[in-house]
């Protein structure tokens, strides 16, 4: 079953190496790309109109210009209530080591990894997301 994922980050250096290393996994995938948490929101909200669902899976940023991650996170949470959340996983640099820490007690957040996105953290992903498939 092809997973729809969305890529969320300004930095379009760490957009590629995202989009390359779930390009080059086994998993079937429609990858979008949104340069800022503006466009992903419209994104998901487009998605919700016309598909009536989120991406199954959201890669974020969270240190963005204009609405950052943890923004996107809140309004993502207020839109969509009545909707199941994507899986979130914050793809971050952390410089600041107190983002690291919400990050990890965040209740939308489903993990957190240094940038750039490992094949082997990804796979980690995709093992918890057949689970989640599995159980729902």
């Amino acid at each position: 079953m092809k997973l729809t994922t969305c890529i969320i980050d300004d930095d379009l250096v760490s957009q590629f190496a995202t989009r390359y290393c779930i390009q080059q996994s086994p998993g079937d995938f429609e990858i979008i790309t949104c340069s800022s948490g503006e466009e992903g929101l419209k994104t998901c909200i487009t998605m919700a109109e016309e598909e009536d669902k989120l991406p199954d899976i959201i890669f974020l940023d969270l240190v963005m210009d204009g609405m950052s991650g943890w923004d996107f996170l809140n309004n993502l949470q207020q839109l969509f209530k009545d909707h199941p959340l994507p899986s979130v996983y914050v793809l971050s640099a952390f410089a600041n080591s107190s983002d690291r820490t919400i990050a990890k007690e965040h209740h939308l957040i489903a993990g957190y990894v240094d940038k750039p996105l490992s094949r082997s953290y990804l796979e980690k992903i995709l093992v918890e997301e057949e689970k989640k498939r599995i159980n729902t």
